[in-house]
């Protein structure tokens, strides 16, 4: 399911591009909504965006050894942005490549009716 949130125009705009914003809460509300009503047993959360970090926390302290689990996906060369961690938890990660995101692009345009 595609959502999509208001764009955000700054000052500057059209210089400086527009913004959709609260796209990461509806992504951490999914997750966590999700593994409580144990829609998924393993949830792959793929972001480097750390403010996500707290949606992995809950999802880690639903789990325990019984499930749901939270994994996390990660460029391969993500140097500036690395995978998400958590202290209390080893998650594993799927580290993407260049031909795995050319595997999974969608070339829809969701913007047309």
């Amino acid at each position: 399911m595609v959502v999509q949130r208001p764009l955000r125009y700054p000052k500057a705009w059209p210089a400086e591009k527009a913004q959709e914003k609260g796209v990461d809460v509806a992504l951490a509300v999914d997750f966590v909504m999700l593994a409580v009503t144990r829609a998924y047993d393993i949830g792959i959360l793929v972001s480097t965006d750390t403010d996500l970090v707290p949606a992995l926390e809950a999802v880690v302290g639903l789990g325990g050894n019984r499930g749901p689990r939270a994994e996390v996906a990660a460029w391969t060369s993500s140097r500036a942005a690395p995978r998400l961690r958590i202290p209390q938890a080893r998650l594993w990660c799927h580290y993407l490549r260049a031909d795995d995101y050319r595997g999974m692009v969608d070339p829809t345009d969701y913007t047309t009716p």
